[in-house]
């Protein structure tokens, strides 16, 4: 485990410049919906956040380290969440994507299986919706098409898979449901990289997020890794990017600037909380017909 975290940080290490900036600014209140709770967390260096020295090879490790020490807080405050809490945002937050414009009008879409020992958003009211066949008006004109992810190893490499129903997933050595590489005929699954059609939106775990677009994940860099090599593939296709959707309990929202970033850290375009919707990006308010 140590092995993949040193070669993620070798890698980020690798590609850190000093004048790079990697964040969309900050949208203006009245861009988006307010939040009526306020971030439980606000834990960060700011000589760690600011644009001027997040960037810099000096400070990486104490980025890394500020990131191990987020982490540890939000899982620990995650842990300790009411159950009948954590059930009520989670249904708060699934209703609030299956109202959004951007959701109903997607045909292909990337979303994660909810791991309960991991405590994230729960979204299985969401694939099943999405994965609801024929649709409600008898026709599949309305269709969505779903990948899922599978862990390939421990050294980020992660792919997204197609799947028409639940019962194509199995459980890995980690307990987590993931599709199997073939159906149930033996043919191979159809993996989104190799897609003719692109995706419309990717809905996002993580562990804490701020509403500047910062998400901070788990420490293997699976997703960042996965998000960095599909935004590259649709740019070549001169396809429209994605729209990135991060899932989010209100205790996971920490302040701004926070979660220290590095160039390998891809920034979300919306947050879902109960509270809200907030669109982030420019892509995102364009799309989200507010």
């Amino acid at each position: 485990m140590w092995r993949s975290g040193l070669r993620l940080r070798v890698k980020e290490l690798l590609m850190i410049h000093p004048s790079c900036s990697f964040l969309p600014p900050s949208p203006s209140p009245s861009q988006h919906f307010a939040f009526t709770k306020k971030p439980l967390l606000g834990l960060a260096d700011a000589s760690l956040c600011s644009p001027g020295t997040m960037s810099t090879a000096t400070n990486l490790d104490g980025i890394f380290k500020q990131k191990q020490v987020l982490r540890s807080k939000v899982r620990k405050s995650l842990k300790s969440m009411d159950p009948s809490l954590r059930s009520q945002e989670d249904d708060a937050i699934q209703s609030l994507v299956l109202e959004a414009p951007w959701f109903k009008s997607s045909q292909r879409l990337c979303a994660y299986i909810t791991c309960s020992a991991l405590r994230e958003v729960d979204t299985s009211k969401l694939l099943s919706q999405i994965l609801q066949n024929p649709t409600k008006d008898g026709s599949a004109q309305n269709a969505k098409k779903l990948y899922v992810p599978r862990v390939e190893d421990k050294n980020s490499h992660m792919r997204m898979l197609n799947i028409s129903s639940m019962d194509d997933l199995i459980a890995n050595s980690m307990d987590i449901l993931e599709p199997a590489p073939v159906d149930q005929h033996g043919n191979a699954r159809e993996d989104v990289m190799q897609a003719n059609d692109p995706v419309d939106l990717f809905l996002l775990p993580g562990l804490a997020f701020d509403k500047s677009g910062r998400r901070l994940g788990r420490g293997g860099g699976y997703y960042d890794t996965f998000l960095r090599k599909y935004q590259e593939l649709a740019k070549e296709r001169d396809w429209r990017q994605p729209l990135l959707v991060a899932l989010s309990y209100s205790l996971q929202i920490i302040d701004d600037g926070a979660i220290p970033v590095t160039l390998n850290d891809v920034p979300v375009d919306v947050l879902v909380s109960p509270a809200g919707v907030i669109p982030i990006s420019q892509a995102a308010l364009n799309r989200m017909q507010i």
